[in-house]
């Protein structure tokens, strides 16, 4: 079976303020929609057996253009959230790296348990568990699944023996690809592929209308 390991598209920015403390759950910004969109037709092409998705808000957008196009339904599996998934803000990653933001620093040496997050560890084994479990349930199939950067992360980290659990940067939309046999064997086929994003993206301005 081939598992498709896709990082969700790209959110809206929010901040602690914005929250008002309590867990955040941003939706897709425009330019988010369009990337999903992108890949939807792209896989569709392809052909998906299976879509399944975190359950956040901004892993089901991406899922969702995906099913429609396909004529599946998304199942939702609460074991592929993010590792921060009750913090109080979404500051996308690139920022906090290019700002030298603290938490950039804590995601880096691993002390997530900082920023309301579970422990490396612990997100690492919750990961790895259940994706394995999902290509036990899907045999020779082709399952899309839809979760966050740190998922993406983990997983490929721990098939390629890799002890850094946030080791690369994957793009909104981008697919890993990741194959297995029906005797247990496990082989990274693609890290972080973006070709369905290639070409220009420019929004509408305010107040056009679509010809």
């Amino acid at each position: 079976m081939e598992l498709l390991v896709i990082r969700h598209a790209e959110p809206v920015r929010v901040t602690a303020a914005e929250s008002g403390g309590g867990p955040v759950d941003p939706e897709l910004t425009r330019r988010g929609h369009d990337q999903a969109a992108r890949l939807a037709d792209w896989l569709a092409g392809e052909g998906v057996d299976h879509v399944t998705s975190s359950p956040l808000r901004r892993a089901r957008e991406t899922a969702a253009p995906l099913a429609s196009a396909l004529g599946l339904d998304v199942a939702i599996d609460d074991q592929l959230c993010e590792y921060d998934a009750n913090a109080d803000s979404y500051i996308p990653i690139e920022e906090l790296r290019e700002t030298k933001d603290e938490r950039w620093q804590a995601m880096i040496d691993g002390r997530w348990e900082d920023f309301g997050g579970e422990s490396p560890e612990v997100f690492r084994a919750r990961v790895v568990t259940r994706l394995d479990q999902v290509i036990v349930e899907h045999p020779g199939e082709r399952v899309a699944v839809v979760c966050h950067g740190g998922v993406v992360n983990v997983y490929l980290a721990a098939l390629l023996g890799i002890d850094r659990h946030l080791w690369f940067d994957p793009g909104y939309t981008s697919i890993s690809r990741v194959r297995a046999s029906r005797a247990g064997a496990r082989s990274v086929g693609s890290i972080n592929e973006l070709a369905h994003l290639l070409g220009r993206w420019d929004p509408m301005p305010t107040g056009a209308r679509a010809s």
